[in-house]
């Protein structure tokens, strides 16, 4: 292999590649990026459970193939001050060279790593990389960090008619976001693992096309954007009937503003000590919507905000995190909190972002 490149044009695919690679002992391999030059140079990294693919327009002047471990080859990279770079295989390693610098790279036998097989089958959806992006960001914080229970350390999307939601859970809050318009006409549901809709979520954050092919068959999510194509193994198991536990209806309604809120929790997640417990008391008649906290070592607060209230008088105690996480996700100056009672689930939606959802179960007294 003999290739050159800039700087810049290698470095970000490698660092791409360097989130998706494996530390398995027993099979070297996992931890390399590997480069395949041909056309243009192909980076590549996979960990088993997911993988990405990386093409990199270059000069090619001999084709080949050789594995390097990834951390070694990113930090090479880094440490090139250099814009124009030389790749050459010397023995089967891989030698860097640019002005000033030469460095050596012991390489893994590129043979051993597991190619990357995808279908072209299956239902495709084309749509905008930042919308895609904004389902996964919207959602992500309210799945579990632990794959214990699969289905709530997975976020699930659905696709149907034109639509597509994606949901988290993790049994204590839900966070759903509806995106509409999205010109499929597929139907399709399926379970992405939370660590590598994070990664996909990377990967559409670091590239510049618009525009996402998303591709899904019984066994496998894959999503072309641009040269790159992410490739992720999917849960089988089945997501929980969620619609069934949003309330119907509210006994108690409070309009503040978004700004106001996140202020309010601020102050209170000081006062809250260990436990992060905020009380919310809404009292519709006094015009009152309060948040208390107290700590032992900290000492107490209590905050008012203007809100436009209706319905019951309710106190009801949260945890301050479940309660602020999702605020970031409204796309609306606005919030509507929705009560449905003493030990019931709070709903959080956007006044004019009718995209997203929110749902918090309380603490108990």
């Amino acid at each position: 292999m003999k290739i050159e490149t800039t700087k810049e044009n290698l470095l970000r695919p490698v660092l791409i590649a360097e989130r998706v690679t494996g530390k398995k002992e027993s099979l070297p391999v996992l931890s390399c990026v590997v480069l395949e030059a041909d056309d243009g140079l192909l980076v590549r990294a996979t960990n088993l459970e997911a993988g990405i693919e990386i093409g990199i327009a270059c000069d090619v002047a001999q084709k080949g193939t050789v594995a390097v471990p990834a951390s070694i080859l990113s930090q090479t990279l880094r440490s090139i001050s250099a814009d124009k770079i030389k790749l050459t295989s010397e023995d089967g390693n891989l030698l860097i060279e640019s002005k000033g610098t030469k460095t050596l790279i012991k390489s893994v036998p590129h043979e051993e790593f597991p190619r990357l097989t995808a279908s072209s089958d299956g239902n495709g959806i084309k749509i905008a990389r930042e919308r895609i992006l904004r389902a996964i960001q919207a959602v992500s914080y309210a799945a579990s960090p632990s794959m214990i229970r699969p289905d709530l350390g997975s976020i699930f999307l659905s696709a149907k008619n034109d639509t597509l939601i994606s949901v988290a859970t993790d049994s204590f809050r839900l966070a759903e976001k509806t995106l509409t318009g999205t010109g499929s006409k597929i139907q399709g549901e399926l379970l992405v693992p939370l660590k590598h809709a994070l990664e996909l979520a990377h990967i559409l954050e670091h590239v510049d096309d618009e525009m996402v092919d998303l591709r899904i068959d019984d066994s496998q999510l894959i999503a072309r954007v641009g040269a790159a194509r992410f490739i992720s193994r999917v849960v089988d198991a089945q997501f929980p009937n969620y619609k069934e536990i949003i309330p119907k209806s509210a006994t108690t309604e409070a309009i503040v503003l978004k700004s106001d809120l996140a202020e309010m929790l601020r102050k209170a997640r000081v006062f809250s000590g260990n436990d992060m417990h905020v009380g919310l008391h809404v009292y519709p008649k006094k015009k009152v919507c309060t948040a208390t906290a107290r700590s032992n070592d900290v000492g107490e607060m209590s905050d008012s905000i203007d809100a436009a209230l209706s319905g019951e008088d309710i106190d009801i105690n949260f945890h301050i995190g479940y309660l602020a996480d999702c605020l970031s996700s409204i796309e609306s100056d606005s919030v509507v909190l929705s009560f449905s009672g003493a030990g019931k689930p709070l709903v959080i939606r956007g006044v004019a972002d009718k995209s997203f959802m929110y749902l918090v179960m309380p603490l108990n007294r």
